[in-house]
């Protein structure tokens, strides 16, 4: 056997997303080079580790087994590293946080000064929808989370970090034919774009909705904010998106916020963990540092 350890790795996270797109997404790597190191890896075995039928990926009974091994050995290296930085006092350890997709415009800028300041310590982020990150949270999976919506569940404590506004939105161009249109439009010519169920901003929109009393709407669903994004710039509708991540497209031009009454609507963007949970000393570290470090955050890079 010849097989690495940043080929088990790679496998890992492929088991993970079971995907190759998104393993190759989360390990900042290109599509080919996570294909070749899978097949390198396959290499070692005369027994598949994964299927692909269709375009769709299947984990094989061994490569699952395989995976349980390779989690074991990269938590052994991963020990290994932690003990080496303790003997030389520094902080030490894994954070484990999942993210609703927009989270990925706010969480960076609460790790970076934190990462630099702890070079020990390793993070670990899962983007995926709201249902899903609260998931994560009830079966121990990670250690803290961040969404943006209302959270009215005493099984989380929570930490508000900073607002999140939300903004109707249309193109340059579809927004100026119709700069009046009535809610009531969107049952006809004028598709609403939506995200997948289980999003926290598709659960927003829907309330929105609700409470102007539209109901009908004509919809098209996708799977992330940045595909709603493109989709309104085209100029296939409108949606409801948060301004921390059309920001740019706004100072450009490319999109423009439709002013209605009830909006923006303002949510806060949240850091939560369970509340039964023992935190490990990275984890209270990173609480101790957003809590006293927030403000600033929030005054340089999102005032």
């Amino acid at each position: 056997m010849n097989y690495t350890l940043n080929q088990l790795q790679i496998f890992l996270k492929v088991v993970q997303t079971n995907s190759i797109t998104k393993a190759a997404e989360e390990l900042n790597l290109t599509q080919p080079a996570v294909s070749i190191q899978i097949k390198n890896l396959q290499a070692q075995f005369d027994i598949p580790l994964i299927e692909i039928i269709g375009k769709k990926i299947y984990i094989t009974d061994f490569g699952k087994e395989i995976a349980e091994s390779a989690k074991s050995i990269l938590d052994q290296v991963y020990a290994i590293n932690y003990k080496t930085m303790a003997f030389k006092d520094q902080l030490v350890g894994r954070l484990k946080i999942s993210i609703v997709s927009t989270g990925k415009y706010v969480l960076p800028y609460f790790l970076s000064d934190f990462l630099r300041t702890n070079p020990g310590v390793e993070i670990s982020i899962d983007v995926t929808n709201r249902e899903k990150v609260l998931e994560s949270q009830l079966e121990n999976e990670v250690d803290f989370s961040l969404v943006s919506d209302a959270l009215d569940n005493p099984t989380f404590d929570s930490i508000d970090l900073l607002s999140n506004d939300l903004y109707l939105i249309g193109n340059s161009e579809t927004a100026k034919m119709k700069p009046t249109f009535n809610y009531q439009d969107f049952k006809n010519e004028l598709p609403l774009i939506f995200r997948e169920y289980g999003s926290g901003t598709r659960k927003i929109m829907e309330s929105y909705f609700k409470k102007q009393g539209v109901d009908g709407l004509k919809k098209i669903e996708l799977m992330s904010n940045e595909a709603v994004k493109q989709a309104v710039i085209a100029g296939l509708g409108y949606s409801i998106m948060p301004i921390i991540g059309i920001k740019n497209e706004v100072k450009a031009g490319t999109l423009k916020i439709i002013e209605r009454e009830g909006l923006p609507i303002s949510t806060k963007w949240k850091l939560i963990w369970h509340k039964d949970k023992s935190l490990s000393p990275v984890s209270k570290a990173f609480l101790t540092y957003v809590g006293e470090n927030k403000d600033q955050i929030k005054q340089k890079y999102f005032q």
